[in-house]
């Protein structure tokens, strides 16, 4: 039987979501609470795989037993008490077989942070600029965004994805506060470091240190090299799936 786990985390601990040798993942850490509670191997199945540092207000994840879960309320219960602060379960639910916490998905929502007056309470999840930024300009830049398909400028160098193409279905900025702002993108898939990229570049239109003109030829015609820097993983969230 198949179950959906929603949750969310806090990344600054972890080393992204999936496992891997010698550092502590969040994938790692709710596989070992659920082998202490059903005493067995249980592997899980995440929509996506989110770098060091980077936040999800939601993840999902599945995983497979023989026995049907009596009470999944429970369950979450459990899970929450052996977890860390920072792994925070939602909700458990039962699905068909034929859902794929992966595959299933349709669309998925991340928000990138920023904010350009020195803050005490934002410096762990929102990064600081100390220069100003045109966001009618990287608006118009997002625009473009949406009429690409092949995303391989923005893609992390030596990455092993099979193809480049991705949907991006919304991207823009929007005022939160008087000097915070968030960049909002919703794709059918993202491509390792791609939202990171695509804000580093976005800055540089912001700062004119590209035109907008330049900025259509990166995502047209470049490579990793021709776009900007990765801005730092604490400011972003993936925020929603869609199944």
């Amino acid at each position: 039987m198949r179950y959906f786990i929603t949750l969310q985390y806090d990344g600054k601990n972890y080393h992204g979501w999936q496992i891997q040798p010698n550092a502590i993942t969040v994938e790692e850490t709710i596989e070992k609470a659920l082998a202490t509670i059903f005493q067995q191997s249980i592997d899980i199945v995440g929509a996506g795989r989110t770098d060091t540092g980077v936040h999800a207000s939601m993840m999902v994840c599945h995983f497979d037993i023989l026995q049907p879960i009596e009470d999944c309320n429970q369950l979450t219960y459990k899970l929450n008490k052996i977890l860390p602060n920072d792994v925070c379960i939602n909700k458990i639910e039962h699905v068909d077989d034929d859902m794929h916490a992966r595959f299933s998905a349709k669309k998925r929502t991340y928000h990138y942070h920023i904010h350009t007056r020195k803050d005490a309470f934002l410096r762990n999840y929102s990064y600081y600029l100390t220069y100003p930024l045109d966001f009618e300009k990287m608006n118009k830049a997002c625009d473009m965004l949406l009429q690409q398909t092949d995303f391989r400028a923005f893609c992390k160098a030596g990455s092993d994805t099979k193809t480049t193409e991705c949907i991006i279905y919304e991207a823009k900025w929007e005022k939160t506060h008087e000097n915070s702002f968030m960049f909002i993108i919703t794709a059918n898939r993202f491509l390792r470091n791609m939202v990171r990229a695509i804000v580093g570049t976005l800055i540089e239109v912001g700062r004119e240190k590209i035109t907008l003109s330049e900025f259509q030829d990166v995502i047209q015609n470049g490579s990793r090299s021709d776009a900007g820097d990765s801005v730092p993983a604490h400011a972003l969230f993936l925020t929603d799936i869609e199944y």
